[in-house]
């Protein structure tokens, strides 16, 4: 990998500000920012629960018309499934579950890991999601694993949904931020977990700004 190419890696549970901060990040190094959630986001909304029944070589089949691209950096940054970019129908809970289900399936991760190494194959980003330093870019330039309690990041969660005006109940969106991260931790393939080498962040009882100013400690440094 040349000195002039990044790769900055950002993996955590859902709900510690994984997409706010790497796009911050990304908007400061003035490199792109990918968001792999998103990816699996979309196959969820797309393929919808009942991936889960189909045969490996139909899921294959299915996978192989999504073609995925990056372009801009920063907070311009802009991901799109077969040249139409990604919108806010895939940020509901609902989607966010099926995410969860189809990155389960190997036919989807196998599709997606190659789909986020071509990507980073062709320029410096920071891309967050669940497995990105320990299996997409296991040779990244830095990595960092955010984590925070369950109940924090639900209430961070009920904030920011009510901020775009779907009103939600916290229990609720707690067992499923606890249930959500059963499955990610649990799976057999890529279970959530921190690069043996990350820089472990517990965010808890940290603002995004203290947040922010100390994975740039690492990450502006390479």
């Amino acid at each position: 990998m040349p000195v002039s190419h990044r790769i900055i890696t950002l993996d955590g549970p859902a709900g510690v500000g994984k997409t706010t901060l790497a796009r911050r990040v990304a908007q400061a190094l003035g490199i792109a920012y990918l968001d792999t959630g998103a990816m699996y986001r979309t196959l969820g909304w797309k393929l919808g629960a009942e991936a889960e029944n189909l045969t490996d070589e139909q899921l294959r089949a299915q996978l192989a018309g999504f073609r995925f691209s990056l372009s801009g950096t920063g907070a311009d940054s802009v991901l799109a499934v077969n040249g139409v970019p990604v919108g806010q129908e895939i940020r509901s809970e609902t989607v966010g579950m099926l995410a969860s289900v189809v990155a389960k399936l190997a036919p989807v991760r196998d599709a997606m890991k190659a789909a986020q190494q071509a990507m980073g194959a062709e320029t410096s980003l920071v891309a967050e999601g669940r497995d990105m330093g320990t299996v997409v870019f296991p040779n990244a330039t830095c990595k960092i694993f955010l984590d925070a309690t369950p109940q924090e990041r639900a209430r961070r969660r009920h904030e920011q949904l009510a901020a775009m005006g779907q009103p939600a109940d916290l229990a609720e969106l707690t067992e499923q931020i606890r249930l959500r991260d059963e499955q990610d931790r649990n799976r057999a393939i890529a279970p959530l977990r921190p690069a043996h080498d990350a820089v472990i962040v517990d965010t808890t009882a940290l603002d995004i700004n203290g947040v922010f100013e100390e994975i740039m400690r690492h990450a502006g440094r390479v």
